[in-house]
């Protein structure tokens, strides 16, 4: 997967858009095909602002979640090594790829938009890991040990699959910059950490702060 595929997808909402390779400063060890600011010389018109609410591509941006996350596995790989680790909205892939050098047996990546598995694809290819695909988390194959997700409960409506992740996994590695209180006591903090989305979007200061849970059936 090229760097053109994902400009190609990134250009559907932002006609001026291109992706360059960076590393997110909060997990600097993995370089990403992420959006590239430089592109935005001057204030975007009433178009292309309206195109980039309608339709985002989260894929181009690293989260701060995930950038705390694939540093946590990296830095506690026996969390994911020799086990199949499913990726949940994986987005940029970062998370996949930390799992895939710690030592995993498989990583599928789990995303429904097809630019996202694009974007994981081609960063895979980066940083020389191999992933496996999949656009559903309904037709996941079976034999998860591990569920990894970050910033996956931006919407309280996403509140239940912390329930959904344990039943279908041994174990559970969770990042969230949003919830402060997940209302699940299954799932142990391990730390807090602060980092921010890369490239930076100045969100609020309370979004910059990540927190690492484990949930172990």
């Amino acid at each position: 997967m090229s760097a053109e595929r994902l400009n190609e997808h990134l250009r559907k909402t932002l006609s001026r858009g291109r992706v360059a390779v960076s590393r997110p400063a909060g997990c600097p060890s993995v370089p990403l095909h992420l959006f590239d600011p430089s592109v935005l010389e001057g204030p975007l018109s009433h178009d292309e602002a309206q195109a980039v609410v309608a339709e985002p591509a989260y894929w181009s941006f690293c989260w701060a979640s995930g950038q705390v996350l694939a540093t946590w596995i990296l830095e506690h790989p026996e969390w994911v090594a020799g086990k199949t680790v499913l990726d949940f909205g994986s987005g940029s892939g970062i998370v996949a790829v930390a799992a895939a050098r710690a030592g995993a047996r498989e990583v599928i990546a789990c995303d429904i938009d097809p630019a996202a598995l694009d974007a994981v694809l081609a960063n895979a290819a980066l940083n020389h890991e191999s992933v496996t695909l999949c656009s559903d988390w309904c037709t996941r194959p079976e034999g998860i040990d591990v569920i990894t997700a970050a910033d996956v409960l931006y919407d309280p409506e996403n509140r239940p699959l912390l329930k959904v992740f344990r039943e279908a996994a041994k174990s559970v590695l969770l990042a969230d910059s949003r919830v402060r209180d997940l209302g699940d006591d299954a799932y142990k903090k391990q730390t807090e950490v602060e980092a921010r989305t890369w490239p930076d979007l100045n969100e609020f200061e309370e979004f910059n702060r990540v927190r690492i849970y484990v949930a172990e059936a």
